[in-house]
């Protein structure tokens, strides 16, 4: 079975504003893409640390692993130190072959237990990841309307993949390494120290300028960095756009255009891309040079002082080792230091789209809903998508169970914004709503919008079967129960014909269907939902004449006994409508029968004659 059955429930998707509408200007193909702040760093790192805190098990063995593996190299160079003092300058050779042996053991064990340490922090760092991309996603379903109407699809994805993917590499790499430099670096100190205090003293001279080069590279990378990540998440969201409007930009010869937008965007991109990979590459040039200087300063004064007598051979190698390892850490740290700057810039953003308000209010005590009998009273509505700018003023009517209410009007006069406000995908500013002398904010929003049953004029359908497309209005539903809704939808008819029936898998956006299908689909998944209220967007406005015919007929069985608003642009389709309210202005100008309105030769007569005229 498809993935489409474990879809967390979430509003029917539909245009920019869930239904049609929504603020002018925006939209899921493009919105203003938030600049990333500076946040608390701490914070991101402990909301990280909590999630990564759930594999227990698993980082207390890659914990064991990394003491064992820092442990094992902590030995070799005091190996090599003894083998030179005791084997290769008395010229002991079988004694050399032990030690040999003895390393090469030490090595090979080090070897395994660094391959079990990186097994299971992969595991433990996939499974964390999982998880912050599985709580994103929930997330995404539990925002508002509003949110996505100023937010690009493409940057919202950018946050949960490559967002995310940084993540998901630092935690792979740098755990594991920030543990091991740990202990190296602790281990080295107090082994070099344990050899010779005044070269320790010598290792430990450059210590500071590592400390304050990686400081202040690091401080410059973490600006770039936050920069890509920002450009990565606009040029994201601009490729959608473009890729989903392609046959627009071909149909108005705009490829050039969309090209040299392109290239502006990914130049932007490539732009602070360059500089943070510059500017973090500086950390192991910077690195090598003080390590290496750190290493001739203790070579000379080693040699000095095994010249006089004061250290062994052996002890000024195995001191140049570790003095190695406690310089390798070192620049590790500041190189993991720019890798974790880079997964920090993401997981803010991923965690500034989690720390937004939900739509849902759990706290809140809701109204137990009973079967809906369908009676919706509008009192005195008004609403804007901005403060300044209303859309709907003192909107009032009155639709009685089982009635057919059709809203007509001019392109934004505010039809498709009282539709949003019934199913609260936005909240009224001004007025009540009631559904059954209940006022909706008093209702939970999932019991509400499983009562209520849609049929947009943009035909969605997921990636699966035809089966589970119908499915979707109600997932217990049995195969007769999907197949009959089909039938009343008058789909069954270009079902039967496909190779595999209700079975055809369908790609996304519903591959080679027709428009006209895909609405068919929609509509039999509304029909199976079998909700209390219907909300109909066009619903017919993309088949043609036949098919309208049959869909109409299966509409009149759907809407008997049930309360339904219809958002009508063809007049003809809905002058068997109990009432039809007129809004103009974000007002309604008239109510009443086709009859009624036609007598009052107001707004609905001049719209429908100017209808009437065009088509003949």
């Amino acid at each position: 079975m498809s993935s489409l059955h474990n879809r967390t429930p979430m509003p029917i998707p539909g245009r920019p504003g869930g239904l049609g509408g929504g603020p002018p200007g925006t939209g899921p193909g493009r919105g203003q893409v938030p600049k990333v702040r500076a946040k608390n760093r701490g914070a991101t790192i402990r909301r990280i640390w909590s999630y990564l805190n759930r594999q227990r098990a698993g980082l207390i063995t890659v914990y064991v692993f990394t003491v064992l593996n820092a442990v094992v190299s902590l030995i070799g160079p005091y190996l090599i130190g003894k083998a030179i003092d005791k084997a290769v300058i008395p010229g002991d050779f079988s004694g050399l072959v032990r030690f040999c042996l003895l390393l090469l053991g030490i090595y090979v064990l080090g070897s395994v237990i660094a391959w079990v340490q990186a097994y299971v922090m992969t595991a433990v760092s996939q499974k964390t990841v999982f998880e912050l991309r599985r709580d994103l996603f929930a997330k995404y379903h539990q925002l508002p309307v509003r949110f996505f109407d100023t937010h690009a699809n493409g940057e919202l994805m950018s946050r949960a993949t490559n967002d995310i993917d940084n993540v998901a590499n630092t935690l792979n790499q740098s755990v594991t390494q920030l543990l091991n430099s740990l202990i190296t670096l602790s281990g080295s100190l107090v082994i070099m120290l344990m050899l010779n205090i005044p070269l320790t003293v010598v290792a430990m001279v450059t210590v500071p300028l590592v400390l304050l080069a990686s400081r202040k590279i690091s401080g410059f990378s973490r600006i770039y960095f936050k920069n890509q990540q920002r450009h990565l998440g606009e040029l994201n969201g601009f490729i959608e756009e473009t890729v989903s409007g392609l046959k627009v930009v071909k149909q108005y010869r705009r490829e050039e255009t969309e090209a040299k937008r392109f290239r502006k965007l990914s130049g932007e991109l490539n732009k602070y891309g360059i500089k943070a990979q510059i500017v973090s590459g500086l950390v192991g040039p910077v690195m090598n040079m003080i390590n290496n200087l750190n290493f001739a300063l203790i070579a000379g004064v080693g040699g000095w002082m095994a010249f006089h007598g004061m250290a062994t051979v052996g002890v000024i190698v195995s001191f140049l080792n570790y003095s190695r390892q406690f310089g390798r850490p070192i620049s590790e740290l500041a190189n993991q230091y720019n890798l974790i700057q880079s997964a920090i810039a993401g997981a803010e953003r991923v965690f500034e789209v989690m720390d937004m308000g939900s739509e849902f209010d759990h706290a809140q005590k809701h109204v137990k809903l009973p079967r809906l009998r369908g009676e919706v009273v509008f009192r005195d509505v008004s609403f804007g998508y901005k403060p300044d700018s209303p859309i709907l003023s003192g909107v009032s009517f009155q639709a009685n169970p089982g009635e057919k209410i059709a809203l007509v009007g001019p392109t934004g006069a505010g039809k498709t914004t009282i539709v949003n406000l019934l199913t609260r995908f936005y909240e009224i500013s001004e007025g009540t709503v009631l559904i059954d002398g209940v006022d909706i904010r008093k209702m939970d929003k999932n019991e509400l919008r499983g009562q209520l049953g849609m049929v947009l004029q943009d035909a969605h359908v997921f990636s699966g079967t035809i089966r589970e497309n119908i499915r979707f209005g109600r997932l217990d539903a049995t195969d007769q129960e999907v197949e009959e809704a089909a039938k009343l939808a008058n789909a069954d008819g270009f079902i039967a014909r496909l190779s595999h029936g209700y079975d055809t898998m369908l790609g996304a956006e519903g591959g080679s269907l027709s428009h006209g299908q895909r609405q068919l689909l929609t509509i039999a998944r509304a029909i199976l939902a079998d909700p209390a209220i219907l909300i109909l967007d066009e619903a017919t406005s993309s088949v043609d004449t036949r098919t309208e015919m049959h869909i109409q007929q299966a509409m009149k069985t759907l809407m008997k006994g049930r309360t339904s608003f219809v958002i009508a642009h063809r007049l003809s389709t809905i002058q068997d409508a109990d009432r039809i309210l007129v809004i103009q202005n974000g007002r309604i100008a008239e109510q009443g029968s086709h009859e009624e309105l036609l007598k009052l030769q107001g707004v609905y007569f001049e719209l429908y004659n100017s209808q009437f005229k065009r088509a003949i």
